[in-house]
């Protein structure tokens, strides 16, 4: 993992948002019960696909998809291969089954074309392994719609298990509101700036713990509308927090 200051950050901006990230990860890794077992045991190539697929899509959702695509067509090179219509048809619980049923097919055929025209698990596994984890990601980010997400998920969750970061909506909402990034930085954006946070030594597990422990938070207390700030761990050193706490004693008085 790289250093990435903010622009116009000093170098105490910086030491204090990587203070407050550690302290995030301590505090919440502890409130849910961290090193957490990870929950995917895919390899990388279905990782990627099962990633695109999930994009804006409910978890439950995305598995269904998944499964369907995986029952009917077993493997990658048949998926490949397929009528567009019927791989479309069969990922359909998810969100825009017209939009990734093509491009999960052009990242297959694309992988076909940077594998000396196979569809090699082993020669991706290599490719993915033996790459620095910023090349990795670059890598796999040139893959047609494959995005910083996608490329850390394809990395952390498969059983390659190498330290790339996702970050989803409930993990950056509790980052803007902390003031880990800025209140414009997008969610795609925010990769390499919260990255860069963490120690440059953490393992797998580490990263995964960081990810999970702030999406887990996004998601049972920091909520989208109405957050839990009253029982939030965070509160004495959230801004978003305790302004919201302030405005809502004004209100009461």
């Amino acid at each position: 993992m790289s250093t990435l200051r903010l622009p116009t950050e000093s170098g105490a901006d910086f030491a204090r948002r990587q203070a407050l990230a550690l302290l995030a990860h301590e505090r919440l890794c502890a409130l849910y019960g961290a090193p957490f077992r990870f929950f995917s045991v895919k390899d990388p190539l279905s990782e990627l696909v099962s990633a695109i697929l999930s994009h804006r899509t409910k978890n439950a959702d995305s598995h269904r998809a998944y499964q369907q695509l995986t029952a009917a067509l077993p493997s990658w090179e048949q998926v490949r291969d397929a009528p567009t219509a019927e791989v479309e048809a069969l990922i359909s619980p998810c969100t825009w089954p017209e939009q990734k049923a093509p491009r999960i097919q052009a990242v297959l055929q694309e992988l076909t074309a940077r594998l000396d025209g196979q569809l090699s698990l082993p020669r991706l596994t290599e490719q993915l392994t033996t790459l620095p984890v910023p090349e990795a990601r670059s890598w796999l980010e040139t893959l047609p719609g494959v995005g910083p997400k996608t490329s850390a998920a394809t990395l952390l969750f498969s059983t390659l298990r190498r330290p790339a970061m996702p970050v989803d909506s409930h993990h950056h909402r509790v980052a803007q509101r902390l003031g880990l990034i800025g209140p414009k930085v997008g969610t795609e954006a925010s990769h390499a700036l919260l990255e860069a946070l963490l120690p440059t030594d953490w393992d797998a597990q580490q990263v995964y713990d960081h990810h999970e422990a702030l999406m887990f938070h996004g998601q049972k207390c920091c909520y989208f509308r109405s957050p839990a700030c009253g029982r939030c761990v965070m509160l004495d050193v959230c801004p978003t927090g305790q302004q919201l706490r302030g405005s809502q004693a004004a209100s009461a008085a």
